[in-house]
């Protein structure tokens, strides 16, 4: 081809795409980071004795094993995990304060010859502190019903409170009918709703753990009360949570445990003996404490992208992170991890601290872990003439990258 006839030929294409050019449309811009996959190694089968159980990691809520996890049974003492986090929040709120008294009533002292006790008597005041350790510790009945008559007049008043909470955290398969976790028609929980429970109390109140790790409480009688959780001071990193018994729920317990940034939270309901119910949970925790490791990709507050703002005075801005954004994955996976962000369609005016997109953690097209992504900064609204010239040299630019797109195409 002579070069008249290139020229003429490239002046055509030129022509026909400025004649075809239509509204410039602002559309949600999309990019992802993506780091190469690996073939993923096969999981080997995990047996577990107890009728029910379950393994997560207690920040993301991931779950790491799983059997019957929404079948629901009778969770005996492990109801107390509510009745501690009612009692912590009202601490909080201002309603409790831990030097108080609590007196004793005869409902209460009644309670205490039923199952575990801390020996409380009638009229005895007590202070919440040692109220609240003869739950955690001694998993004293008694205990549970003294601090529910003083939070709200009367036990059954305090079980509607327990139920109001299971379901603002939203447990599907939960329903207490007491306080303590005595055998009673309709109370049941799920071995997932108690998991969901435990990470919920162990975020919101971390004093629980402190409560729950100590080994022995001495309360109106000569001889100490040891706690029977079976991994504390035999698991490393155990540090909690609740152990439960009765004839209906067999052997149950809610562990916790937690190495450098990895804490596993353990449930195992309706195991046929102590032994089983200790080894079904050390078996569970092993599990995950070798196999998994905990992710931290961007911390909180942190720039993740930045966004063009066609109509703002300021012509671009930071995106931050919302939250922490983590994940829980197995120790081979981790160069499997792919990255995300997904921004939305940005119009001034914006306000600091508007959500203006997502940052996902996904692996396989499965997403792991979310945060939402704000906006840094205030943005104001441009003029319309500043606009306008704006979107001209925006359109003149992308028909000048796609001319140029072409010549290229067409001399290779």
């Amino acid at each position: 081809m002579s070069s008249l006839k290139k020229i003429l030929t490239l002046l055509l294409i030129a022509t026909l795409l400025i004649t075809q050019a239509g509204t410039v449309t602002v559309w949600a811009q999309e990019t992802a980071e993506v780091i190469e996959n690996e073939e993923e190694g096969e999981e080997l089968p995990f047996e577990i004795e107890a009728q029910s159980a379950i393994l997560i990691e207690s920040n993301t809520g991931q779950i790491m094993y799983e059997k019957n996890t929404d079948v629901p049974y009778p969770p005996a003492s492990i109801t107390k995990i509510m009745t501690l986090l009612l009692a912590l929040e009202a601490i909080d709120e201002g309603v409790l304060d831990w030097d108080e008294k609590v007196t004793v009533s005869e409902n209460a002292w009644e309670t205490g010859h039923v199952g575990s006790t801390m020996f409380l008597e009638v009229g005895m005041e007590v202070t919440v502190e040692d109220i609240l350790k003869g739950i955690s510790i001694v998993s004293g009945n008694d205990a549970c019903v003294a601090i529910a008559e003083h939070l709200y007049g009367s036990e059954n008043i305090f079980v509607q409170h327990m139920n109001a909470k299971a379901s603002e955290i939203g447990l599907t398969n939960t329903r207490f009918q007491n306080a303590s976790g005595l055998p009673e028609p309709e109370h049941y929980m799920s071995a997932r709703d108690i998991a969901k429970l435990s990470a919920y109390t162990i975020e919101t109140q971390p004093k629980i753990l402190e409560l729950e790790s100590q080994r022995k409480f001495t309360f109106n009688v000569e001889d100490p009360q040891y706690n029977r959780n079976p991994l504390l001071g035999h698991y490393e990193g155990a540090d909690g949570l609740k152990t439960g018994w009765t004839r209906e729920a067999g052997y149950c317990l809610a562990g916790t445990a937690q190495r450098d940034n990895l804490r596993l939270i353990s449930v195992v309901l309706n195991s046929p003996d102590e032994r089983t119910r200790r080894s079904d949970s050390k078996a569970l925790l092993d599990y995950g404490f070798r196999n998994y490791v905990f992710e931290t990709v961007t911390g909180k507050s942190e720039v993740a992208a930045q966004a063009p703002v066609p109509d703002g005075k300021t012509k671009e801005i930071d995106l931050i992170t919302a939250e922490a954004l983590e994940a829980v994955i197995k120790q081979e996976d981790k160069d499997r991890l792919e990255k995300e962000i997904i921004i939305d369609k940005i119009s001034a005016p914006i306000r600091e601290g508007e959500k203006l997109g997502k940052m996902s953690i996904t692996m396989d097209d499965e997403v792991l872990s979310s945060v939402n992504l704000l906006a840094s900064e205030d943005v104001e609204r441009s003029n319309f003439v500043v606009i306008a010239f704006r979107r001209i040299g925006s359109f003149l630019g992308n028909i000048a990258t796609g001319t140029l797109n072409r010549i290229k195409d067409f001399f290779e």
